[in-house]
């Protein structure tokens, strides 16, 4: 069993910044992806960003306020989040898919994560 490890969660104002980390617990494959989700209260979880193959995904609402970075010597994801909104109120998560061939395809996060963090919350209220 993997463990995720997430941290920076909290309570900030609107305008404010956010950075959260995730790494996991073990290096439990040769070759994984990861990618960020969160999910707002009353509405269903949405991938937020993802790191493929060759790219970062970044969800549309999210786009020019976030900015996720891979350290792929510790296997860490992280999620710089600026200019956070009240719409940006959710629990988030870290998940982690292996990789196929040590590819992560652009998408990969539609397709179902093997594990998950345990999720940190982050409040925007003025």
């Amino acid at each position: 069993q993997v463990h995720l490890e997430e941290s920076g969660g909290g309570s900030v104002q609107p305008g404010g910044s956010l950075t959260l980390s995730c790494a996991p617990s073990e290096s439990w494959y040769s070759s994984y992806c990861m990618a960020w989700f969160r999910q707002a209260p009353g509405k269903e979880r949405e991938a937020v960003a993802g790191a493929y193959t060759g790219g970062i995904y970044y969800a549309d609402s999210v786009k020019g306020r976030f900015t996720a970075s891979q350290d792929n010597a510790k296997k860490t994801l992280a999620l710089q989040m600026n200019n956070l909104r009240p719409e940006d109120n959710g629990t988030y998560y870290c998940a982690t898919v292996a990789g196929r061939s040590g590819y992560c395809f652009e998408g990969f996060w539609n397709y179902g994560m093997d594990y998950w963090g345990e999720g940190v919350l982050v409040t925007i209220s003025s």
